[in-house]
């Protein structure tokens, strides 16, 4: 019998370890809203933009050295690609990414810049899973899910330990509530594992809401035939991993969903109140702060996951007022 690794808090704390070896910490600051102090990690400060460069340093050190001499295959829509990418550089690994053919121009060409080849499928009509299994198979490359792996997800729960470090370094009361943006719920996952005493909600773009129903009906379900169009592109995944169901259901997450309006509105306040960059799949924990989705509480802590936002649409949201 096939005995599949878990992701572990001590795991976390071993990425954790690993990457404050090679990164510094991302800015954690701190803003009131309705008159209560909430703590933001600054994840779309980090070198590829986002925090997925986290779970991709994790998961290509653990790759043996006839591994690494295979290379890679990921498929992304543009931040796991491009942690993949800057990882695999670092490490002199080969990669392959699958990306669909409407990511951001920004994120292809930023996954490109750093030595990956990337190939285009159809976010519709091809499962990019299948085509990233047999580029790997035929390749004998390893592949590295975004978020469907132990050590992805451990990697990603690191920024939680770093967030925790920084609220006691900064005398501010420990995590007790963590709000952040779900797609495949890696990062959620992570986090989940990295604070266990404090409360997780997940949030994602309505119609996009697959692991809030999940959890909410306790086994997993699919977005659906016909999904809504969404900004929120770095989110677009179609149904839950086991693993990450799992780490959140039993730590009881919570899920809730924000609207394209609201996400939009985030951007602008954090680009006023932090003076952040945060593209819209990174702003969906802090639009449901901001729409009163959550109760505020000391020890708040929003993770603004990403800052790739694609420039002309960014200066449009910048520019709007719904």
């Amino acid at each position: 019998m096939t005995i599949v690794r878990q992701p572990t808090r001590a795991g976390v704390r071993d990425a954790a370890a690993k990457i404050a070896a090679i990164l510094p910490q991302t800015p954690l600051l701190t803003a009131e809203i309705r008159g209560v102090p909430v703590s933001f990690k600054a994840e779309c400060l980090q070198p590829i933009g986002a925090f997925k460069i986290r779970g991709a340093w994790h998961r290509l050190t653990a790759l043996d050295a006839a591994a690494r001499e295979k290379g890679v295959v990921a498929f992304s829509s543009g931040n796991h690609a491009q942690g993949v990418a800057w990882a695999a550089r670092k490490l002199g690994i080969p990669a392959v990414i699958v990306m669909p053919s409407d990511a951001p121009q920004v994120k292809r060409e930023s996954t490109m810049a750093m030595g990956a080849e990337v190939v285009s499928y159809d976010r519709m009509t091809e499962n990019r899973t299948k085509i990233a299994a047999h580029l790997a198979h035929a390749r004998g490359a390893a592949l590295v899910p975004p978020f469907d792996d132990p050590w992805i997800i451990e990697g990603q729960g690191s920024a939680g330990i770093e967030a925790m470090t920084q609220m006691v370094e900064a005398r501010l009361p420990d995590p007790s509530h963590v709000i952040t943006p779900c797609g495949g719920g890696g990062l959620a996952a992570g986090l989940a594992l990295a604070l266990p005493d404090a409360e997780v909600t997940i949030v994602e773009p309505e119609g996009w809401d697959d692991m809030c129903r999940s959890l909410e009906n306790g086994w997993i379900e699919s977005v659906g035939e016909n999904p809504p169009k969404t900004a929120c592109d770095a989110l677009q995944t179609l149904e839950p991993s086991p693993l990450t169901f799992d780490v959140l259901s039993r730590r009881g997450a919570q899920g809730l969903t924000v609207s394209e309006a609201e996400v939009r509105a985030a951007q602008r306040w954090a680009a006023a109140k932090l003076r952040l960059v945060v593209e819209p799949g990174g702003a969906v924990a802090l639009a449901a702060v901001l729409a009163g989705k959550v109760e505020l509480k000391p020890g708040m802590l929003v993770i603004l996951s990403g800052g790739n936002a694609d420039p002309e649409a960014y200066a449009a949201v910048l520019g709007g007022s719904d």
